[in-house]
């Protein structure tokens, strides 16, 4: 049986957001600046690659398929992912972290009560999200911690080695850099509730767990019918893996992780509000390397 994932900050705050954004409309009475039929959630899974796999020879590599793009990626990933260097932390000890840590932001947008956007309600969002969230600092996604002795899935096995799979992709593409390194790009395939190292999203991305467990622990929310697992819908696509390998080493030397939660909640009920849909997108982007400055300001850290 699957151990139950603990409650991250990343799932807390978004239902805390979603809560406050049905919520919100007790207290607001403005004129709707967009109307969109938002429907279930649902959309068709298609690449957003700008190119599409081509199989050549980049940067004196072969690739004859998108498989052999997942081997190469892993491989680089692995190999990357086992390298470690020593940090000064915020109490002054010496830690032995990842080598390559990335800096994260993480945006939310696109917020509909029933399939209209409220330019008011958009406008509390950044003061919400900066109140709630703070960036971290991990190691190649999907990662939980920057310590590698720390950084596990929910079953308590070790993130620190790729599981992606030829089945996970959707598109991929590689591209000769004219430097001695290659770009390689990799969308997943979509999933609903998406778990960290647990299925094609979370194989690439710091995916969100169980959401719906934690809307369940929220009292002052039910539904007017269904259950949770009916009425919230948390689809994993449209995100995208940008990676540099350095073909001489081995080792990836810069990259972003895209990701993207379409999330969509029905028949959800609030205080006086009933049986009311709530729509809306969060983005959590991590840029590899992550900078001297960022790792001082988010946690008074610095490479010894």
């Amino acid at each position: 049986m699957k151990k139950k994932s603990k409650l991250t900050k990343f799932n807390i705050f978004l239902c805390v957001l979603l809560v406050i954004a049905i919520g919100v409309n007790i207290f607001l009475i403005t004129r709707p600046e967009k109307v969109v039929d938002t429907g279930s959630g649902e959309e068709e899974d298609v690449s957003v690659l700008e190119t599409s796999f081509e199989a050549g020879t980049y940067g004196g590599v072969d690739f004859g398929s998108i498989e052999d793009v997942v081997t190469y990626y892993n491989t680089a990933y692995d190999k990357t992912k086992a390298q470690t260097k020593e940090y000064i932390d915020d109490q002054g000890n010496t830690v032995t972290w990842y080598a390559l840590l990335g800096e994260e932001t993480l945006n939310v947008s696109n917020i509909m009560i029933e399939g209209k956007e409220n330019g008011t309600i958009n406008g509390l969002v950044p003061g919400v999200v900066g109140g709630l969230y703070s960036p971290g600092l991990n190691g190649l996604s999907p990662c939980e911690n920057r310590d590698p002795n720390l950084d596990v899935d929910e079953n308590g096995e070790s993130l620190q080695t790729s599981r992606l799979t030829k089945d996970d992709v959707l598109d991929a593409s590689v591209k000769d850099n004219g430097d001695g390194t290659i770009t390689l790009q990799i969308q997943p395939v979509k999933v609903n509730m998406s778990h960290k190292g647990a299925d094609a999203q979370g194989h690439m991305f710091s995916t969100l767990g169980a959401i719906d467990e934690t809307v369940e622990s929220i009292s002052i929310l039910s539904w007017a019918s269904g259950t949770t697992a009916e009425n919230v819908v948390v689809n994993y696509q449209g995100g995208v893996a940008t990676v540099v390998v350095d073909t001489a080493t081995g080792l990836i030397t810069t990259a972003d992780y895209h990701m993207e939660a379409h999330i969509a909640v029905q028949h959800a009920s609030v205080a006086v509000l009933k049986d009311k849909s709530a729509t809306l997108l969060v983005t959590y982007d991590i840029h590899f390397p992550a900078s001297d400055e960022y790792m001082m300001e988010t946690k008074g850290a610095k490479v010894k």
